[in-house]
């Protein structure tokens, strides 16, 4: 065979392994989660591919003095970092007339390194108040359960909430691929019209 014949033969193939690779990897969005209820208060949406978790995302609330105080998780499997959180949070019952008050009140940081950046702010076309998370550092690759919020309905007649999440994960490798979790969860909370 003519070397250079057989160079270009290597070559070739080398570019088409290597276009197959990118392929491989990749951004993936996944948009149909399962929820799984443990009351109406406590629900997570579980994000899947082939059977297997590749996330959640986790809340668990209770009422006090009018105020519904909510406890986020957030899991991710092994091999991929967080690299961004985005949740909408609002009550259907009061929108749009008026908005929840809506508060990040505890330290979303790791044990290293400097918080990560937060915007709290009200959409221009959509209903609730929008919590931005990125920068997230040390924290990235492992479980956030820091992201503790409150929420002032400010009607005696709302009862239900409701979280839009959508959490960006990277793979970290050349084979890995990077997810897009997108979904939403309805929690009731009766007790905010008995208090």
């Amino acid at each position: 065979m003519d070397r250079r014949t057989y160079l270009a033969t290597v070559c070739s193939t080398g570019a088409v392994t290597t276009a197959g690779c990118s392929t491989v990897a990749g951004k993936q969005t996944l948009s149909e989660p399962t929820v799984r209820t443990e009351s109406d208060g406590r629900k997570a949406l579980i994000f899947t591919e082939n059977d297997s978790e590749v996330g959640h995302f986790g809340v668990d609330g209770s009422v006090s003095s009018d105020c519904i105080d909510l406890s986020t998780e957030i899991w991710h499997r092994d091999g991929t970092e967080v690299q961004s959180i985005k949740l909408r949070v609002w009550m259907p019952e009061l929108a749009p007339e008026s908005a929840a008050e809506v508060a990040v009140v505890s330290p979303v940081e790791g044990d290293s390194s400097p918080p990560p950046s937060i915007a709290l702010y009200t959409p221009d076309r959509d209903l609730g108040t929008v919590i931005e998370i990125s920068d997230l550092d040390d924290l990235a690759d492992e479980t956030i359960s820091t992201l503790n919020l409150t929420v002032n309905p400010g009607a005696e007649t709302a009862t239900a909430l409701k979280i839009h999440a959508t959490i960006e994960l990277t793979g970290g490798g050349v084979l890995s691929s990077d997810y897009s979790l997108d979904g939403e969860l309805q929690l009731t909370y009766p007790e905010l019209g008995n208090e």
